[in-house]
């Protein structure tokens, strides 16, 4: 079972390298400063020194994010597991409740580390045209004026 888990996370973390369609903005978005004027880092016009930085920023925080996100999906397939396991004691079931909980955690904390170094590259008149909710899907779901997220119940 333990080796179905790998090959299908593997699997997984190989689509999500192929697979442009993660870094696609979403249709329908509405944008926080007006329609034309609200830009990613990457669209801005930047210096030669500035574009290598974001670069190699995105690119480390894309590796680290691939990571955790490979980390919290192995997470819940034992978290799946343990809940399809009569035996299981609860505690053990909370433990990885909490385990992923923090690693969900320790995911936004880094969006936001990494939206705060790219927000340090940007000159004065570039943070008026920058629109921190288009850097990466995820930011967006952080964002007000949104739906909660979690469970939908029904009415």
């Amino acid at each position: 079972m333990r080796l179905k888990i790998q090959m299908f996370t593997f699997l997984l973390l190989f689509a999500f390298m192929t697979s442009s369609a993660f870094s696609q903005p979403g249709i329908g978005m509405r944008r926080w400063k007006g329609d034309d004027q609200c830009s990613r880092a990457s669209e801005l016009n930047l210096s030669q020194e500035q574009r290598k930085s974001l670069d190699l920023l995105q690119q480390t925080f894309f590796r680290e994010a691939q990571l955790l996100r490979l980390e919290i999906f192995t997470k819940k397939l034992e978290l799946r597991e343990l809940l399809t396991n009569p035996t299981m004691r609860v505690e053990i079931i909370r433990g990885k409740t909490s385990e992923i909980a923090e690693l969900q955690s320790k995911q936004g904390e880094r969006a936001v580390e990494y939206l705060i170094k790219v927000r340090n590259l940007l000159s004065p008149e570039q943070l008026k045209t920058w629109c921190p909710e288009q850097e990466f899907p995820y930011f967006r779901q952080m964002m007000p004026g949104r739906r909660p997220m979690g469970p939908i119940f029904p009415e």
